[in-house]
């Protein structure tokens, strides 16, 4: 899938009228019938089923509908599992660029991700007041298949819907198409499991404090875990290109950005040290130690390694970046190239040969919007604000995984210090 992309000055993009705010429109039965129709070749393919836990909620009125985030085909499981029932969707604001009319039909409802958005609440307070279920995503995608952290009031939002929850926990998507694999899909089963999580009796009397906690333990998975305890096999030998978007960092020399996955294999250009993707999911040096076979702990190493940079004054991101702007649903307007920077202090952009200068504080949000391949383009870090958001393309190898994590660390050490 690719975006409607313009080049404009920065000068131009900030005098440009910003999208005006509407109310979610109950999706058209033609278009949801037209994508569950779509669906049906990837969820034969992958030959998908589910199973139900006190799912009869979905029946007894609008529900707020909480899911995992693994791929792109997680849109094509709840088709299934909903239809015909109809249902709104919370979506990335940059889903309706260049098609607001097609993304309305489907009932979407956009969002600026970790961006403070009291609009949300309100559109979907709008929409289950209407009759219609939403559909929800609350966490980012998954880089290394772990469950990421969830917004932090999502009891208390919860509590403020005062509608049945129900959540959705998929396996299988993530080993079908992981991010880090540039869009390549693998053969893979895929399954879901539909669980009625609270009713409108539990959402109102158990406190906001104890819904986040239920809620937290439904979503804790590890998707390389169950592919080792399942025997799934992935036989595709393009089974760890891009893997070193997640595993930027050799264990074995300490060197960050010389990793390259291609084929079956990771390699470190500083050291020469070689690992095998096996097909079970393993991770195994070609040659000597292997100091990590499962890639979250490899993955958590990287986290730790990167909160002690920072407690040390060490961390640090500086870069030349390719900005693109969005400010409507126009389009998404390249202005050129800038400067990022991350460190304790947050993020600064500059470009536009000096006009432009935006900084955001480590409590602006508990993490970033990151992405892989994003529409095609490439490796993207994105920051805003309710006016403009910035897409960062960094010409560093290896640099978005490590910045999404310094973002979650540095607001935990600065929410607990203030």
């Amino acid at each position: 899938m690719k975006i409607k992309r313009k080049k404009a000055s920065y000068q131009e993009v900030l005098k440009m009228p910003r999208a005006k705010h509407f109310n979610p429109r109950k999706p058209s039965f033609l278009f949801s019938t037209i994508v569950r129709l779509l669906a049906i070749g990837d969820l034969t393919r992958t030959k998908f089923t589910y199973t139900t836990e006190r799912a009869e909620l979905l029946k007894q009125g609008p529900c707020l509908i909480l899911m995992n985030h693994s791929s792109f085909i997680d849109l094509q499981m709840i088709s299934k599992i909903m239809y015909p029932q109809r249902y709104n969707i919370v979506c990335t604001s940059d889903g309706f660029v260049g098609k607001k009319w097609l993304m309305r039909l489907l009932g979407c409802i956009p969002t600026k991700k970790f961006v403070t958005d009291l609009t949300l609440i309100k559109d979907i307070n709008y929409a289950l007041k209407k009759g219609t279920h939403v559909l929800m995503y609350p966490e980012a995608y998954s880089f290394d298949g772990c469950a990421t952290p969830l917004p932090q009031k999502m009891g208390a939002l919860i509590k403020l819907l005062k509608v049945p929850v129900v959540t959705v926990i998929t396996k299988g998507a993530f080993a079908y198409d992981p991010l880090y694999n540039c869009l390549q899909k693998r053969n893979v089963k895929t399954s879901a499991h539909v669980k009625g999580l609270f009713t409108k009796e539990e959402v109102q009397s158990l406190s906001a404090e104890e819904l986040s906690k239920r809620l937290e333990e439904q979503f804790t998975f590890d998707n390389f875990k169950w592919q080792q305890q399942e025997g799934v096999k992935i036989k595709e030998p393009f089974r760890a290109d891009g893997l070193h978007r997640i595993l930027y960092k050799c264990p074995h020399c300490n060197s960050e950005g010389k990793m390259e996955g291609k084929g079956v294999n990771l390699t470190c250009s500083a050291c020469g040290k070689v690992y095998t993707l096996t097909e079970e999911g393993f991770m195994k040096a070609v040659d000597g130690k292997t100091e990590f076979t499962h890639i979250p702990d490899w993955y958590n190493w990287e986290r730790a390694n990167v909160k002690q940079e920072i407690l040390k004054g060490e961390y640090l991101l500086d870069t030349e970046v390719d900005i693109t702007m969005m400010v409507n649903y126009k389009g998404v307007y390249d202005i050129g190239k800038g400067h990022l920077i991350h460190n304790e202090r947050g993020f600064t952009l500059t470009g536009a040969n000096g006009e432009l200068n935006y900084s955001q504080p480590p409590l602006a949000s508990y993490s970033l919007y990151a992405d892989y391949y994003w529409y095609e383009i490439g490796d993207v870090i994105c920051i805003g604000n309710n006016d403009c958001l910035y897409y960062c393309f960094p010409q560093k190898q290896g640099v978005v995984s490590k910045t999404r994590m310094a973002t979650e660390e540095l607001f935990k050490l600065n929410k607990h210090s203030k």
